[in-house]
């Protein structure tokens, strides 16, 4: 299938086949997708956490809205914002960078240095917001890479996060859980897998200058 096709294959699955599982190839391929995802600055604030163990997410499901995908599906990924975002970041992730690319302090400082002013000058609930919205980020590339790998996905905001990350121990990692991801594979009796896609026209979403 072209890549057109394959978005067009993928769907907010609703009900999960229990008996199939992810291989470790393509879980993998998820991870490596997430870590590879393009977020602002370069600076990686965000967490995955690979839920399989199906006794802790069976206890998912209550805070889940009784969502049984978060439990049937092959596993569950949990999308994870860092509480707090701060100079060690920043310096991290330029340490990084000097290791990987060898590139000297003096052509890394002014950037580093706006960087810190920048995340600095942020309120606590901007901070929050803005990696809030790098999760979205990675949520859309790790569903094109699923679509693209076959894996069944779907979406979910309706959980209530402080009690999933009570359960998973989220919290004393200093994590805030933001956005749920069940993968795995579609029943064949889920009545959506069959739904044709409603989308508009072209013509009216797009817009050429």
């Amino acid at each position: 299938m072209s890549i057109i096709e394959k978005l067009k294959w993928r769907y907010a699955t609703k009900k999960f086949d229990v008996t199939k599982s992810l291989s470790e190839e393509k879980l993998n391929t998820l991870k490596e997708a997430f870590n590879l995802t393009a977020l602002s600055y370069g600076l990686q604030t965000l967490k995955l956490i690979v839920v399989e163990d199906k006794i802790i997410r069976e206890r998912l499901v209550d805070v889940s809205y009784g969502q049984r995908q978060v439990v049937d599906a092959s596993h569950l990924l949990v999308l994870c914002i860092q509480a707090e975002i701060d100079d060690n970041d920043i310096e991290a992730h330029f340490d990084t960078i000097k290791a990987i690319r060898n590139t000297p302090d003096s052509v890394l400082y002014p950037f580093k240095s706006q960087l810190k002013s920048t995340i600095n000058q942020m309120p606590s609930i901007k901070k929050i917001d803005w990696a809030t919205k790098q999760a979205y980020i990675a949520l859309g590339n790790l569903m094109t890479v699923c679509a693209v790998e076959e894996i069944d996905s779907c979406p979910m905001e309706g959980f209530i996060s402080n009690d999933l990350d009570e359960i998973l121990g989220i919290d004393a990692l200093g994590l805030k859980s933001v956005l749920l991801l069940p993968v795995g594979y579609r029943a064949n009796d889920d009545m959506f897998a069959d739904f044709k896609k409603v989308r508009k026209d072209l013509s009216e979403t797009i817009i050429e200058l």
